[in-house]
């Protein structure tokens, strides 16, 4: 069937879907209000590391529930939860399924916090070196991989919603600098497909909550090429979405010349296509605290600031990390020892 058969299907569906949502679902099904401006955290390594027996203190050496610490010690008001489609009980690199997930979102929502769901279409990490297609979907056709698409983005959102969470954002795969689920949605041989892909997941996520933003999410945000490349080339074949996303690593010695890059990148990206930016990850060495603590409040800085007020959040991936974990990440903002280091009060106004 062409391909714009397809998409048109799927758009009748859809009004029928949101027609019929609209009619009968409660109020309570739609997003609450995000936040003016995201100070967050993607804490998804969360529920593993307190599987495995870990515990956080606080800068007094005081141990509290780390949501609570983040919250309150750090102004932090919205989480960051990935969920990949059948991961393995690794607690590193898989355990994060729609169930774990969305518990670990109602704790983020009792807290009074609000939720960015990231969707990897993976069974363990999607980035800009691996889109691999979860096994069970390895040998689908482009029109299965679409309604695997579909169902999982829907099954994930309900899992949310039975929780009484409806987040507030939803990304539509992680770090797609290339496309997504290889090889079918790879951009750079079929930008088309990752359109598709990128629409079907769009309208899968509008049929249960209209109010909550889509967002496409690309590495290396001092890129501008790779933006344009990108985003342009989904604009180019029709894919829907509300937001950008972008990732920022420097090192403590180039963050000044990042961070400058990634802002004037983000007005590019508003000039061209008028979309809200949101920075889904950052992330700093944490043997350069200092040098971090500099860097979250640039970046929160100057992306609040964005014009139009398109600026409209900044996330630490992982921030609860020590160092080491999962067999080497060290841009965490804990110490062995069970203490922050001063990377995240950067966040604090």
């Amino acid at each position: 069937m062409p391909k714009n058969v397809r998409g048109f299907k799927i758009s009748i569906a859809l009004v029928f879907v949101l027609l019929f949502t609209s009619i009968i679902l409660p109020s309570g099904q739609h997003a609450d209000a995000a936040p003016s401006f995201a100070k967050g955290a993607d804490i998804s390594w969360v529920p593993g590391m307190e599987a495995q027996g870990y515990k956080w203190k606080d800068k007094n050496g005081v141990q509290r529930d780390i949501i609570d610490i983040l919250k309150n010690d750090y102004q932090i008001n919205s989480v960051r939860i990935r969920v990949f489609v059948n991961p393995s009980n690794d607690y590193g690199n898989g355990y994060m399924n729609k169930d774990r997930a969305a518990a670990l979102a109602l704790r983020a929502k009792n807290a009074g916090m609000s939720v960015m769901l990231t969707l990897h279409y993976s069974d363990s990490w999607a980035d800009p070196g691996q889109q691999t297609k979860p096994a069970a979907w390895k040998n689908y056709t482009f029109q299965q991989l679409m309604d695997a698409v579909w169902n999982h983005t829907r099954e994930v959102m309900t899992a949310m919603q039975s929780k009484g969470v409806t987040p507030d954002w939803v990304q539509i795969g992680n770090e797609t600098s290339n496309g997504m689920l290889w090889e079918d949605g790879k951009a750079s041989t079929n930008m088309k497909n990752y359109a598709w892909l990128v629409n079907t997941g769009h309208n899968a996520v509008k049929s249960i909550s209209t109010n909550t933003k889509t967002i496409v999410h690309l590495a290396g945000g001092d890129d501008n090429a790779l933006y344009v490349w990108n985003i342009g080339g989904l604009i180019n074949n029709g894919a829907n979405f509300d937001m950008i996303a972008m990732s920022l690593y420097p090192s403590a010695s180039g963050w000044n010349t990042a961070v400058t890059n990634a802002v004037n990148n983000a007005k590019d990206l508003i000039n061209r296509y008028g979309k809200e930016i949101i920075v889904s990850e950052i992330g700093m060495d944490n043997t350069q605290p200092a040098a971090g603590k500099s860097f979250v409040a640039a970046m929160k800085t100057q992306f609040r600031n964005l014009p139009s007020s398109k600026g409209k959040g900044v996330f630490y991936w992982e921030p609860e990390a020590t160092p080491g974990y999962n067999g080497g990440y060290s841009k965490g903002a804990w110490q062995s020892n069970g203490l922050p280091t001063v990377m995240l009060e950067g966040f604090i106004d």
